[in-house]
């Protein structure tokens, strides 16, 4: 039986994949758990109109992170944190404060795109982050935590 994926199923497929298997296996297990839709003409018309569009949508997406990464390659951002007479933090930065610092700069970036070089940083320097803006553009973006 012909089949189309609805969601990433381990050792067959994954999500919007036109795949064959066993009748019983489709009727019994991959349909009744809505990972799956029996592949008539129809079902594939629609399949075919959603990967066009989400293409589109994709590309748009893709030319927009570009532009944001273009803007952010030079910028450096200052974050201020409370620092003991010995220069150590207290506490540390994480995600959130750089996260903070960028969108003051005019950038709509989350804290979940950034990714942090150490596991916490606990002491006055420059730092490098990593901004995911999509699946393949990742921009460095360079940060100096100072004592306030």
């Amino acid at each position: 039986m012909e089949i189309i994926l609805k969601q990433d199923v381990e050792r067959l497929g994954s999500k919007d994949d036109v795949v064959n298997v066993k009748d019983g296996f489709a009727r019994n297990f991959l349909i009744p758990q809505k990972k799956a839709v029996a592949a008539t003409s129809s079902a594939k018309k629609v399949l075919a109109e959603n990967i066009k569009q989400r293409a589109h949508k994709e590309t748009r997406l893709r030319e927009e992170a570009q532009k944001i990464a273009e803007k952010l390659a030079n910028k450096k951002v200052k974050i201020g944190a409370k620092v003991s007479s010995a220069g150590k933090i207290f506490g540390s930065v994480n995600t959130i404060q750089v996260a903070e610092a960028i969108n003051k700069k005019g950038f709509e970036i989350d804290r979940k795109q950034i990714t942090l070089p150490e596991d916490s940083i606990k002491e006055v320097g420059t730092y490098t982050a990593k901004i995911k803006l999509f699946k393949d553009i990742v921009v460095e973006l360079e940060f100096d935590v100072v004592g306030e």
